[in-house]
């Protein structure tokens, strides 16, 4: 077996955290963002057992700004 590092984001959506790989695609949520990136490892795990291709390379991930009539 070997492992792999992917990439989690985060955010918080009403009570909850949501967190998304990009690699894969998946997505989970939980009551803490502990919670909700442990439901998102078994979501791409399980998301890799049936489709174990998936790019080599890390999603370059970052942030940008946005004018908002206030």
């Amino acid at each position: 077996m070997t492992t792999r590092t992917l990439t989690a984001a985060v955010h918080k959506e009403g009570d909850c955290y949501v967190a998304e790989c990009p690699e894969t695609g998946t997505v989970s949520q939980g009551e803490t963002i502990d919670r909700a990136v442990e439901n998102l490892k078994e979501a791409a795990e399980l998301y890799l057992e049936e489709f174990p291709q998936i790019a080599s390379s890390h999603p370059l991930v970052t942030v940008f700004n946005v004018a908002v009539n206030a």
